[in-house]
């Protein structure tokens, strides 16, 4: 990791200050900057974390404005309308495109080439429109995608299977959201693919178990927010995840929301796949072997998606040129 690094994360509700708090306990950065529409919650934030600097890692952490983007090598998006409770994640998506407009536009003013991590959902689509609304390479975009359906997943495989989560090679593709797909076909422990072993192995799933994790798996963030209003804690430490890879330069295999370009057909859309993640953002969209069911269940993702994005629009100030 760079001596010098430092991180921007704007928006300081429930995701991006549990985040900073995530940073500060890693020692992620030497550098850390909130940015809220709420300057006093920004100010208490970076405050509070700014007390357990004796017990934590050496760091500057204070709350800033858009200008403190400058030199940023990382900044993550956590701003946005708040998702509530029976609301999908694609309602969500006007009214962040709105929000997200505004943001990108002053972020551009002072800095173009920091890798942009979006986590507000809908974020496949989020991720999309940063890309055309930046104009940046696609490479210093990144949503946090599947990672975190990818975590679940694990763990709620783990709970059936007795096995530690990390032990466990499995992941969710596609939206972060209502189509997401399970890869089953590669899904494995120890190099044992839990689709063939046989009744009786300490690995095997039933069809009703693997049924029950997926749904409980896409199913989780409602489940959340119906009960405590919001998920945090586990995002947090997904974007945590994703700035590592970064900033050691790490070229970790990570599901993530990334542009496609051909990508078994399908093209101009963001989603979860799995990714090469160095320095330099997205270095490399892995070409995963699916089988014919995942490969269609992958394309109907996207086509959902593409739909969706038809219906947006955008904000007319600055973005006329813009096509989607």
């Amino acid at each position: 990791m760079d001596d010098n690094t430092k991180i921007v994360v704007v928006g300081s509700g429930a995701v991006g200050s549990t985040f900073a708090y995530t940073v500060l306990l890693k020692g992620l950065a030497n550098e850390l900057v909130i940015i809220d529409i709420n300057k006093d919650k920004a100010e208490g934030d970076a405050l509070d974390l700014n007390h357990g600097l004796l017990l934590a890692q050496p760091m500057k952490i204070y709350a800033g404005d858009y200008p403190d983007c400058k030199n940023a090598d990382i900044i993550v998006i956590t701003a946005g309308a708040a998702q509530k409770s029976g609301e999908t994640r694609l309602d969500l998506m006007q009214r962040n495109v709105v929000i997200f407009n505004q943001i990108l536009t002053e972020i551009l003013k002072y800095n173009d080439s920091a890798i942009f991590i979006i986590a507000t959902n809908p974020v496949d689509i989020l991720t999309y429109i940063t890309i055309k609304l930046t104009n940046l390479p696609k490479n210093q975009i990144v949503g946090s995608g599947t990672l975190l359906d990818s975590a679940r997943f694990r763990y709620l495989i783990s709970q059936k299977i007795k096995i530690d989560p990390r032990s466990i090679h499995g992941m969710i593709i596609g939206e972060h959201g209502d189509s997401e797909l399970p890869l089953w076909s590669l899904l494995n422990v120890a190099g044992v693919n839990l689709a063939e072993v046989d009744y009786g192995c300490h690995f095997h799933l039933s069809n009703e178990s693997m049924e029950e994790v997926y749904n409980n798996t896409k199913n989780a963030a409602y489940q959340i927010i119906t009960k405590k209003g919001a998920t945090y804690y586990a995002i947090a430490l997904s974007l945590s995840r994703i700035c590592e890879a970064i900033l050691g330069d790490q070229k970790s295999i990570l599901p993530l929301s990334a542009y496609l370009n051909d990508y078994k057909g399908i093209s101009d859309v963001c989603l979860g796949i799995p990714c090469i993640v160095g320095r330099s953002g997205i270095e490399e969209v892995l070409d995963l072997p699916l089988n014919n069911t995942e490969e269609e269940q992958l394309k109907n993702s996207a086509m959902q998606l593409k739909n969706f994005i038809k219906q947006i629009e955008l904000p007319s100030n600055i973005h006329k040129n813009v096509k989607l």
